[in-house]
This record gives structure tokens, C-alpha cells and sequence, in this order.
């Protein structure tokens, strides 16, 4: 595996190592250790032995090792190693790769704190550092070499590496891909054992983000200002999507949106029908001439307090109920009771748009829910089939669904209201402080789509 510090190579050996067959033994020609840090040995070698002759540990390696054995190589490890592994058609070469201005401000946060793995969130080191232009500038000449390097050998070889980016190694399609292309039996789950380290906007992590700007003004492509996104990518769920049955009306549901509202609105088109695949829904689309497929967007301080209560204080996930409280050490009630006061409510629901922004960051164990996922993921997923033809909010429901029915030729009817979940509403509690903790845990979506603050 080709990589350098803070790429996501750790992550990507973990999977590696829990796919069949294959094993990765770390950096196993790294200037200071053999392996990963503070191991002198290996097989048999010492770090004199592998200075002797490196090539000896690599035979050594494929001798000892069943299956496939490999090792992650940076651009400062052993260079007599480089050559006889890229001329080697045997080999398979993994490229994975990062932006590079990441990876510098990751590198420096990791020398600053000492953490170079997380395993618990709440064991999270944080840090800003100071961006240094000469330095980055080091740093990306010597990335660029390596990588021209790299692809210099495997055309004139004529071969091929299977290259993939940071940000695509928590996607499982894309590992099971890399499994394919090793010849090895796909993973079921991603390995969950590490967490991601400073999910933060870059220009949060440095202490001088003005001159950092400044020095990279030319070089957009780093997109400074992105908030970083390690949210699972998510499948369009075309098998949730309704439709009316005598109107040429497709609903694409966000979940924690007003989903029983609109589904009873379309039942007044003939009632209503679902549980499509890919084909059967694009029969139905053949079938009307002039369809209009929608969803509905709710702001997300309302969105997160329905999934807090409809799914959580409900005690409908247990499991993710009981992480919370021993893990995160959320106070929450006995499941389907409300907290006996506002104050509890609030400080309960606060807790869980803090767990959201560690959940969506990829820094717990729980599942990203489709209840509380980002709204522009759930979109995102749903472009993979094909996107919806409007996007409408909640707020102005009314206004947007007669102007859907308009565009099929009907009659819009009311907009049914909304039902009761039975805990605290969210007026009760809502201050600065829950907006705060919500625009924190959901800056994606307040960008995408322009919320301000929540207003009852």
C-alpha cells in the first residue's frame, strides 16, 4: 500500500487485514521502527538486519505470512525497496491518497497532541497549530514527486494500481472493490475499531486560517473552507418512496421529516402505493406522462428533536439508547417517559446533537440512522437513482404541495396535521444554546440549504 502520514492508512489496513487472506504488517520499512511504533523485529529481523539487506525481510515476509502479505510504504521509507516492488507484476499496488493540505494540518495536530490513533471518542485530543507556508510547500513538492514516481513505473510497466482517497475509504462498496481486485472474498462490515480524529472545518484547525488563505489563494482545489464530510454514503432506498396510485405523484421521503403528513395527503389521489425496485418504479414512470417526484426538508433543530423523541426517549433503539448512556453518558429517562422537567429535556436533547456530530463524523460505533443522517446525504443517496424534481420545506408545505398538484393537473387538498409524538415540545426547550449544538452537529445541511435559526 502506497500512502503517507495521515491519509487514512491505518483505517485501510484494518480492513485489509479483515478481509480472508490477507494480511498487512504496517510500515514495515519505516526509518524508525519495523512495523508499527516502537517494534524492532519482524520474522526474525532486527532494524540491523533490515538496514543489511531489506530485500531479505521482504522474501521473509511472503515465507512466514499465508495469503497475500503486504506493508504500507511512504515516500521516506527504505528506497531500495521501491523498485524491485513496483517492477514486481506479482505485486498488487494499492495507492491511497489525500488532499494534501489535510493531511499537513492532520500531521501537524497529531505531533502537536501525541495522538496518531483514536479507538475511543472520548479519549479525542484536540489541538490548532500554525499553518507554515514553507513547510506545506516541502510537504507538497515531496508528495508530488512521489506520486509522479508511482505512476511513472506503472506505465511504463504496463501496469495498473488500484487507487483510492481518504474520503472513500469508509465506503464498503468501494473496499468490497479493492477485495475484488486482491482476488479475495468480500468484507461484510467496515473494521470499527478507529475513529476519525479533528472532523472540524480546516479553517478551525490552524491558528492563523487568514494567512493560511492567503498562502493558498492560488490553489483553490484545496477547498479551505469545506466542512469535511465522513458521513456514510447512502443508497437511494428507492423502496421507501411513495406514490399516489391516480396521480402522477412520487414522494421521496426524508426520514424525521413530516413523512406521515405528506403520505396522508397523497392517499386522496386514489390511495397510495410503494415497496418499488429500480424497475418497477421506472414502469410507473413510464406510465405517467409528466410525473413529479418531490421531497420535504425540515429545519434541522426540529428534524433532530422528533428523531430525539420518536426514537430515542421512545426506547424504539435500545441498543443505541443503552451506548448513550454508558458510553457517552447521556441522561436519559426509562424508555417512552419524558424527562420530569424542561431543563432535563433540554440538556438530554443537547447531549444527543452532540452524539449526532460525533455519529455523523464517523466517531462512534452506532449506525448513522436514516432519522437523524444528514439531509444532504439522504439527497445525495437519492441522486443515485435520480434526484427529485423539487425539494420543498416544511414550513411552506402547503404552499409547495398545491403547487405539485397543480403541475399534475389536480385539485391540492389540505395538508393534514401533523401528529402529537407525546414528549416535550420542542418550543418548550428550544434556546441559543440547542441552536448551537445543532447548526455544530449539522453545518452541512445549514450551508447546502440556508437554514437560519428555528423558529416555532
Amino acid at each position: 500500500m502506497f500512502a503517507e502520514m495521515r491519509t487514512g492508512s491505518n483505517f485501510l489496513e484494518a480492513n485489509l487485514n479483515a478481509m480472508a487472506g490477507v494480511t498487512c504488517h504496517g510500515e514495515v520499512f519505516n526509518p524508525h521502527f519495523i512495523g508499527k511504533k516502537d517494534q524492532t523485529s519482524l520474522f526474525g529481523f532486527s532494524l540491523t538486519d533490515r538496514e543489511a539487506d531489506p530485500l531479505a525481510l521482504v522474501r521473509a515476509m511472503r515465507a512466514h505470512t499465508s495469503g497475500l502479505s503486504g506493508f504500507r510504504y511512504f515516500h521516506d521509507h527504505d528506497p531500495r525497496v521501491l523498485r524491485p516492488v513496483l517492477e514486481d507484476p506479482a505485486c498488487a499496488k494499492i495507492i491511497l491518497t489525500r488532499n494534501p493540505i489535510e493531511s499537513y494540518v492532520s500531521w501537524k495536530i497529531a505531533q502537536e497532541t501525541g495522538q496518531w490513533k483514536l479507538t475511543n471518542a472520548k479519549n479525542l485530543k484536540t489541538a490548532q497549530v500554525r499553518f507554515d507556508a514553507a513547510e506545506f510547500e516541502a510537504h507538497v513538492a515531496a508528495l508530488q514527486d512521489f506520486q509522479l514516481t508511482l505512476l511513472h513505473a506503472l506505465q511504463t510497466s504496463g501496469q495498473t494500481a488500484f487507487y483510492i482517497d481518504y474520503d472513500d475509504i469508509n465506503d464498503l462498496d468501494v473496499l468490497n472493490g479493492l477485495a475484488a481486485f486482491l482476488g479475495v472474498q468480500p468484507l461484510e462490515t467496515l473494521d470499527g475499531s478507529l475513529k476519525k480524529q479533528n472532523p472540524e472545518p480546516l479553517t478551525q484547525k490552524v491558528v492563523n486560517p487568514d494567512e493560511m488563505e492567503q498562502a493558498l489563494a492560488r490553489l483553490d482545489r484545496f477547498n479551505l473552507a469545506r466542512t469535511p464530510n465522513f458521513e456514510p454514503r447512502r443508497a437511494a432506498m428507492v423502496p421507501q418512496f411513495i406514490a399516489a396510485r391516480a396521480a402522477g405523484l412520487l414522494y421521496m421521503p426524508v426520514r424525521g421529516g413530516p413523512v406521515q403528513q405528506v403520505t396522508d395527503w397523497l392517499r386522496v389521489f386514489g390511495g397510495i402505493e410503494g415497496d418499488f425496485a429500480q424497475k418497477s418504479l421506472r414502469q410507473w414512470k413510464r406510465a405517467r406522462l409528466g410525473h413529479r417526484s418531490f421531497t420535504v426538508l425540515r429545519h434541522p433543530v426540529a428534524r433532530a428533536h422528533d428523531a430525539f423523541c420518536g426514537q430515542i426517549l421512545s426506547g424504539s433503539f435500545a441498543q443505541i439508547r443503552e451506548q448513550m448512556i454508558k458510553l457517552h453518558k447521556i441522561a436519559l429517562p426509562p424508555a417512552g417517559q419524558d424527562y420530569p422537567d424542561e431543563a432535563g429535556h433540554r440538556a438530554g436533547f443537547i447531549g444527543f446533537l452532540r452524539w449526532v456530530k460525533l455519529n455523523l463524523s464517523g466517531q462512534t460505533s452506532a449506525r448513522v440512522d436514516a432519522h437523524w443522517a444528514s439531509q444532504a446525504a439522504v439527497l445525495q443517496g437519492f441522486s443515485t437513482f435520480q434526484g427529485p424534481d423539487l425539494v420543498l420545506r416544511e414550513e411552506r408545505l402547503a404552499e409547495g404541495l398545491a403547487f405539485l398538484a397543480a403541475e399534475v393537473g389536480q385539485t391540492a387538498p389540505p395538508v393534514p396535521k401533523a401528529k402529537d409524538h407525546g414528549f416535550l415540545p420542542l418550543a418548550r426547550i428550544y434556546d441559543a444554546e440547542v441552536e448551537s449544538a445543532a447548526r455544530d452537529a449539522y453545518a452541512r445541511d445549514y450551508v447546502a440549504f440556508g437554514f437560519g435559526d428555528w423558529r416555532a
